[in-house]
C-alpha cells in the first residue's frame, strides 16, 4: 500500500515539474497530472533500464524529461 501512495506523490511531483518547464501552458488537472508523471518515470526507467528502485537526483531529472517527453508526445498527436 505505501509502494502506491509513494508512487501517486512521487508522480504528482515530478508530474507538476514537467508542466512547469514545459513551454506554454499544459491544460490538464490534478489526476492526469499524476499520471503524467507515473508515465514518466515508467519511461525513464525503460531508456535508462536501470532497474533499481532507490531514489537518486538523475533518475527525478530522467524522470521529468520522461514527462516532458509524453506531454510533447500528446500535443504532437493533439491528445488533450
Amino acid at each position: 500500500m505505501l509502494n502506491i501512495i509513494g508512487a501517486i506523490i512521487s508522480g504528482l511531483v515530478i508530474g507538476a515539474l514537467a508542466r512547469w518547464f514545459y513551454p506554454g501552458s499544459v491544460p490538464m488537472g490534478w489526476i492526469a497530472t499524476i499520471l503524467l508523471g507515473i508515465g514518466g518515470s515508467l519511461l525513464a526507467g525503460l531508456v535508462t533500464s536501470r532497474g533499481r528502485g532507490d531514489f537518486s537526483r538523475a533518475g527525478c531529472l530522467a524522470s521529468v524529461i520522461g514527462a516532458i517527453v509524453l506531454i510533447l508526445v500528446g500535443r504532437l498527436l493533439h491528445i488533450g
